[in-house]
């Protein structure tokens, strides 16, 4: 497993992180998305969403479980499984549909349904240091 470790000082700064990594995404690439409330998980989705061409706006799906984006060059599968009560409201959705479709699939809150994640996935951890500033961010990302 590779681990990498970035530090942003601004909202701008986590957007253009996650852009980057939209822009090489895959067909198929999962990520999964953890960190407390507010922790900016939106804003980096947003970059994310940004890097894969998509103009419209990105909000977090807390209530909808899942938004799909089909505009930018790959569709973009966006998950907010917190509201979740168990594995078997994702099947419901037919989650394997989007872990192993076409497109990049971005899982918020992913360690709550951590039984049913696809052995390939990125994992992304974002987390604040208040002693570093209000708007820094740890931003690490695991790969397998």
């Amino acid at each position: 497993m590779r681990e990498t470790v970035y530090e942003t000082y601004s909202p701008e700064e986590t957007r253009e992180l996650g852009k980057k990594i939209g822009e090489r995404a895959n067909p198929g690439d999962v990520y999964t998305l953890n960190g407390e409330l507010g922790v900016g998980k939106t804003t980096f989705t947003q970059g994310i969403a940004e890097g894969l061409g998509i103009a419209e706006p990105i909000c977090s799906p807390t209530f909808t479980i899942v938004q799909v984006y089909e505009e930018g060059r790959i569709p973009f599968y966006h998950f907010d499984v917190y509201r979740i009560g168990n594995v078997e409201e994702m099947d419901e959705i037919g989650y394997e549909d989007y872990f192993y479709g076409d497109g990049l699939c971005l899982i918020e809150w992913a360690d709550l349904i951590g039984e049913i994640l696809p052995e390939e996935c990125h994992e992304v951890l974002i987390e604040k240091d208040l002693e570093k500033g209000f708007d820094y961010r740890r931003i690490t990302i695991r790969e397998n």
